[in-house]
């Protein structure tokens, strides 16, 4: 596990948390204090440009790479008018350098084992072990 990786566990901690979590920020990672994260997490690089909104669960076993954003697409709204419920990024995903996964009403999924490449922008959810890429994102084939 490296450095980073154990940053973003740390901000579980009741006494550093706070403190792991300014650290990513000031690494260049913000990953708020609410986003639940399962065992095995990547942050590749340092995650350095990675932005993650706080109604978001990470499975195990995710890997993301720099500048991966996960949010709302209605950012045009205020949160309270807003239809977005959360982001929810199952277990063994790849999100590529530069992704972008952006929600605008319920709940969007990227399926178990998905790949989304690198600076794809993701508007709809996935199905299981499905590579997706561009803008906007298209299932372009199938992980083995």
């Amino acid at each position: 596990m490296s450095f980073y990786e154990s940053l973003v566990y740390a901000r579980n901690n009741r006494l550093l948390g706070r403190l792991a979590y300014f650290g990513l920020k000031l690494l260049g990672a913000e990953i708020p204090l609410s986003v639940a994260i399962g065992p095995g997490f990547l942050l590749h690089h340092g995650g350095v440009g990675v932005v993650i909104h706080p109604k978001t669960f990470i499975g195990a076993r995710v890997g993301i790479y720099p500048g991966v954003t996960l949010g709302r697409a209605d950012i045009y709204r205020s949160a309270t008018e807003s239809a977005f419920e959360g982001l929810v990024i199952e277990d063994d995903v790849i999100l590529g350098a530069g992704a972008k996964i952006l929600c605008e009403r319920g709940i969007l999924r990227v399926g178990r084992g998905s790949v989304i490449g690198a600076n794809a922008v993701l508007l709809e959810s996935t199905g299981e072990n499905e590579m997706w890429a561009g803008i906007p994102a298209r299932k372009v084939g199938l992980r083995n």
